[in-house]
């Protein structure tokens, strides 16, 4: 299609016919007429139809006329579960459908697929079949590689790949027994013959230091390099900056300004500065202009786009930038000028902005704080560095009277905040885990966060208010069966939050988590809560974010490593420069809905590769300890067994049958496992003592057996 707009306008236009039974079926000369289609412009119209039947949305009779599609016939990501049977993800579905394993005819994990809905639901779930695979999820595969004389098999890592990779001799390309390959797949196999392949990477052997962390690069298709024109694009653009550069921008190097970060940060994205006056606060959060250096369409910003996001694994960040801007230009070093977009907040002793200001400024940091100097003045009053940053610290301390208002406001609304610990893993030069610990949130880290939020609320609700094409941050309220079974799972703990029939209030969730804070129950109940949630993701629609309780929300403050921030940030600088015109206007709405998606699609992938990474290096920490004795608490019950979470944040399951002196049924309904015969049950929350017995790395997974 050579027109993007004109394509999604033919296609609205056929899907409204179809709606609005205006549509009589016809063929596509016919449908040409009558939409009055050029000639030179049919083979347009036939991409628009052609893709219409693919989704779903249409079907062509024998006799090659296009009528409605069928309504049970549905477009879908494939899931694959390692016991052969899948689930279908539906946009616009509440619930995945779910594929038996004798109606999955070959699919794959990750493929988009049409399937049939089957007549009435089997349990819980609607029941498909899979009739087509439209695109296949995986071209390429990692695992490890077993020889045999006269070929090979790939054995995947991911389990949800169910087939092993068959590679003929001459395609092996010298991988040997115990390699960590990638396999391209060059035949996807059928029923009773395995998937073929080519080994087309050897990423090294099974036990070589990084060779664990890079097969799950791989395995999620993370793009670890920059292209040769992108670098040499990123070194010229890298300029100091000029007084060309500081022309029409607001000046703020005079003003105080930190940068509070992490020891070990190096993109640093934002700055803040904060002064009183006439009872005001004057919160300043200036955020680096990337824009200035990756401009729309270039080499870096497709590369960013298919990026979408900075991805920090354990060992390493593979950041959605090259290093020359996001560790260099664009990062707001202390002691240097910097272009930045600022949101300038007058705030009341209430919290309530009174007055705003967004502008494209250059400002000069002063000082490179981190999280641990910051606490060490506003908590713990450590008289030597309260000395070493004696110039800044009346505008901490007030800082931290800003920080407290805003987190009682938003408390006040209904925000929750879920402060149970993330885990922070040590690894030695070779990627060795050292050691485990919780990652605790402490009063400069909540600063910082409250600062972006209310930069991030500001920003939304301006730009809400232009009706001007955005991207906003959106979360959606809880599904209604999840918030129910929620509110009973609530009761076995003796705790209760007021639900109604379709919705709960934000305000009883936060509640909730106010009465269990320091209880032994604190960290099951909030991640009980967190799973009942639905996920945030990025829409051209402001329909509210639900855990914030805000009606206005959008990601602002870190375009080094998030692109929808960047997206916004070139929307912003033409509506303050008068630029925002109707073309323009015409042309966000065309890309800003695939921005978007893409987006939140990017999110999730480096999410599940960040988990997999913990996940495998727990694993590895775990080896060393198999023998010892841990306490733990219950955090999952299934037919197959109880997981238990350790206070360092590893969680191993206990499996049924290492359940001594007793039968166990489970108990669905209460999510509990009892004992027949001497009536001991297993319950979320409950208190145990645990002994590791054995892990499997490959599988990523712990065994606990009880003490």
């Amino acid at each position: 299609m050579k027109d993007k707009e004109l394509f999604e306008k033919r296609k609205e236009m056929i899907c409204r016919l179809v709606e609005d039974d205006v549509y009589v079926p016809m063929k596509e000369k016919e449908l040409a007429m009558f939409l009055q289609v050029a000639k030179e412009d049919r083979d347009d119209l036939k991409e628009v139809l052609d893709t219409l039947v693919m989704e779903g949305k249409l079907r062509v009779t024998v006799k090659g006329k296009y009528m409605k599609g069928d309504d049970s016939v549905k477009i879908g990501i494939f899931t694959s579960h390692p016991r052969g049977f899948g689930f279908v993800t539906v946009e616009g579905m509440k619930e995945d459908l779910f594929i038996p394993e004798s109606c999955v005819h070959g699919a794959m994990h990750k493929d988009t697929v049409r399937v049939v809905i089957a007549v009435g639901r089997r349990g819980k779930r609607l029941e498909a079949e899979v009739t087509d695979i439209i695109a296949r999820g995986f071209t390429q595969v990692v695992g490890i590689f077993q020889q045999s004389k006269n070929f090979g098999f790939v054995v995947p890592d991911n389990t949800k790949f169910a087939h092993d990779i068959f590679i003929p001799k001459e395609k092996i390309n010298g991988a040997v027994e115990g390699h960590k390959v990638v396999a391209e797949i060059t035949d996807y196999g059928s029923k009773s013959k395995n998937p073929e392949g080519k080994i087309v990477e050897i990423l090294g052997h099974v036990n070589d230091p990084g060779v664990d962390i890079m097969s799950i690069v791989k395995g999620f298709e993370l793009p670890t390099e920059f292209s040769e024109k992108q670098l040499e694009q990123a070194t010229r653009v890298a300029k100091p900056v000029s007084e060309a550069d500081r022309y029409g921008r607001m000046d703020l190097r005079n003003q105080q300004m930190v940068t509070i970060d992490g020891e070990d940060a190096k993109d640093l994205d934002d700055a803040v500065s904060l002064y009183v006056e006439n009872g005001f606060y004057h919160l300043g959060v200036h955020i680096a202009d990337v824009t200035n250096y990756v401009q729309e369409n270039s080499a870096l910003d497709r590369e960013a786009l298919e990026r979408g996001t900075s991805v920090y694994l354990v060992d390493r960040v593979i950041p959605m930038l090259p290093h020359t801007l996001s560790n260099g230009i664009c990062s707001l070093n202390a002691g240097e000028d910097r272009l930045a977009l600022s949101c300038l907040m007058k705030i009341d002793e209430k919290g309530n902005v009174a007055d705003y200001r967004i502008a494209e400024s250059v400002i000069h940091v002063d000082r490179r704080m981190t999280y641990t100097a910051v606490k060490q003045i506003l908590e713990d009053e450590n008289p030597e560095v309260m000395k070493e940053y004696e110039e800044l610290v009346p505008m901490f301390q007030k800082m931290g009277e800003l920080s407290a208002i805003l987190r009682e406001g938003r408390r006040k609304r209904g925000s929750i905040d879920f402060d149970f610990p993330e885990s922070k893993i040590v690894l030695d030069k070779d990627g060795v885990p050292l050691e485990i610990m919780p990652y605790e949130r402490n009063v400069a880290t909540k600063l910082i966060e409250d600062f972006m939020l209310l930069a991030n609320e500001t920003v939304a609700q301006h730009f809400y208010w232009l009706e001007a094409p955005f991207v906003y941050r959106t979360h959606d309220n809880p599904d209604p069966d999840r918030v129910r079974k929620l509110v009973y799972l609530l009761k076995g703990f003796g705790f209760t939050i007021k639900a109604g029939r379709e919705e709960v209030h934000p305000k009883e969730i936060q509640k909730l988590l106010q009465k269990v804070e320091g209880s032994d129950a604190e960290a099951m109940i909030s991640r009980l809560t967190l799973r009942s949630m639905k996920q945030a993701k990025y829409t051209t629609e402001c329909t509210g974010h639900f855990g914030l309780a805000c009606q206005y929300y959008c990601h602002f403050t870190s375009p080094i490593r998030r692109y929808p921030d960047l997206q916004i940030h070139r929307i912003i600088k033409e509506q303050l420069r008068g630029r925002l015109n109707e073309e323009r206007i015409e042309h966000y709405k065309a890309i800003l809905e695939g921005v978007a998606k893409q987006c939140s699609e990017r999110e999730r992938r480096a999410d599940e590769a960040e988990r997999e990474t913990d996940k495998l290096k727990k694993v590895e920490y775990m080896e060393r300890h198999i023998g010892e004795t841990f306490s733990g608490v219950v955090s999952g019950v299934t037919a197959w067994g109880i997981y238990v979470e350790l206070p360092n944040t590893v969680e191993g399951m206990i499996r049924v049958d290492y359940l001594p002196g007793d039968y166990y049924t489970y108990d669905e309904e209460h999510f509990e496992l009892i004992g027949e015969h001497l009536g001991n049950s297993f319950t979320l929350g409950q208190k145990v003592d645990v002994e590791v017995y054995k892990v499997d790395t490959f599988a990523k997974t712990i065994d606990f057996i009880l003490v």
